[in-house]
């Protein structure tokens, strides 16, 4: 594996201060190529870590064995940040330090005892759709079209499955199969994990409407695929998720729905919308393909809408 390759494929440079000898400039770059494998966690991680080189040769630290605790702190705490953004720069910070130790570049890790700020998240900032949005969404959609079957096939997995558009993008023809009688979807989600679902009947009437449409049955290709050029027809490659969102904002628009939606916006109104028709909340976590119920928790917007009831109450 060409292993400077990755990172420069991530946009992130070997941060100076643990390139200081041979053994130690190795094993930092296996920390990020080997150990890391998802590439946006690699990007922020090498930044948090670059960062604190440059800062530890800006106090006349040179020599990683010279890093004690009390440098971290001091980082740490002179970080100009949200507390989300400097718990991310110590996680990095710590995670690499434990990767040295293992390694026996240094001996202990300076940053473990150090606490970063204090941070609780009990509600997500994803804007969400109504479930009457949502199905203005879905019915606005063209699909005289190609295009329009294809849109309405992706938002409607995104809804139905609480799927990370990282995974749907990803989603070749073959992830859409029968079991049982039953249509499923497989679903490529981070490290490698394979998760599949039970498609709800529209999301399977729309997934095979796009499939026949689009004349998508032959072959083993990418099953949503970017538009080639002006022609208006598929190409053979992937869509990117930057294609997905300005299909997104663009289909919001269109069908008049004003709420700044993005692609996670999905997950969360399909997640709020099966918990608020009497679902289970570790259901939607093992759905949601979660680690933790806390975080499935974090889609739950249900409280948004008896915060409205109230409002209305104030009868002036």
């Amino acid at each position: 594996m060409d292993k400077t390759g990755v990172l420069r494929r991530s946009n992130v440079s070997m941060p100076a201060l643990y390139a200081g000898d041979d053994h130690a400039a190795q094993r930092t770059l296996e920390f990020f190529t080997a150990n890391i494998r998802n590439s946006n966690t690699r990007k922020a991680y090498a930044l948090a870590a670059a960062e604190f080189a440059v800062w530890c040769q800006s106090v006349g630290i040179d020599d990683l064995q010279q890093v004690q605790p009390v440098h971290v702190a001091g980082y740490i705490e002179g970080l100009q940040l949200a507390a989300p953004s400097i718990k991310l720069h110590l996680a990095a910070l710590r995670m690499l330090f434990d990767w040295l130790v293992i390694g026996q570049v240094i001996p202990l890790n300076p940053a473990a005892s150090v606490r970063g700020p204090r941070h609780s998240v009990k509600k997500g900032k994803t804007p969400v759709l109504a479930a009457d949005e949502a199905r203005v969404l879905l019915d606005a959609i063209d699909t005289n079209t190609a295009i329009g079957l294809r849109d309405r096939a992706l938002i409607g997995l995104m809804v139905y499955t609480f799927a990370r558009v990282g995974a749907v993008i990803q989603m070749r023809i073959e992830d859409v199969y029968v079991q049982n009688r039953r249509t499923w979807v497989r679903l490529h989600e981070k490290g490698g994990k394979r998760h599949e679902m039970p498609c709800h009947h529209n999301l399977d009437a729309y997934l095979h409407a796009y499939i026949d449409g689009a004349q998508l049955g032959v072959g083993k290709g990418m099953l949503f695929r970017s538009v080639m050029g002006r022609t208006g027809l598929l190409s053979d490659r992937p869509m990117s998720q930057s294609d997905v969102y300005r299909m997104i904002r663009r289909r919001a628009e269109d069908a008049g729905i004003e709420t700044k939606i993005g692609c996670h916006s999905f997950r969360a109104t399909g997640i709020t919308e099966y918990l608020r028709n009497g679902g289970k909340l570790e259901v939607a976590q093992q759905m949601a393909n979660h680690e933790s119920a806390r975080t499935t928790g974090l889609y739950d917007r249900r409280n948004d809408q008896v915060s409205l009831d109230e409002v209305e109450r104030i009868l002036i």
